[in-house]
């Protein structure tokens, strides 16, 4: 039972990172129109430095997918977590309404972590 939830909030959350990778690509989502000014100046420096946006949604993609993959689940974790750290960053500063999906989100990926720590000892062990 707690690989099936374990697969169906993977699916989920690598699906929105997926949707949100390819949104940087091609914009097909409107920006919200109650989002803080901050947050459109941030995007807007982000937009200004051409080669970012393109890097973090393929970053977003990838590890969307390898997340979905319960063989590369524990590598698509680690590829997202500095994406989900800027994430939470920004909203945190910025757009707290937006923190809850995040944290959930998060969770998700924490979960992955743990529930793959066996794969990740040999990286720090002597």
């Amino acid at each position: 039972m707690k690989k099936i939830i374990l697969f169906v909030l993977c699916l989920l959350t690598g699906l929105m990172f997926i949707n949100a990778g390819l949104n940087k690509f091609f914009n097909y989502m409107p920006v919200p129109k109650d989002m803080p000014a901050e947050m459109m100046k941030v995007f807007q420096a982000y937009m200004t430095i051409g080669w970012l946006m393109p890097l973090v949604g393929a970053a977003e993609v990838v590890g969307g997918l390898l997340l979905i993959i319960p063989v590369t689940r524990a590598l698509g974790a680690v590829i997202l977590v500095p994406i989900l750290t800027g994430i939470l960053l920004a909203n945190i500063s910025t757009s707290p309404s937006a923190l809850p999906i995040s944290l959930i989100m998060a969770a998700v990926v924490v979960w992955v972590i743990i529930d793959n720590r066996e794969k990740y000892l040999p990286m720090i062990r002597k």
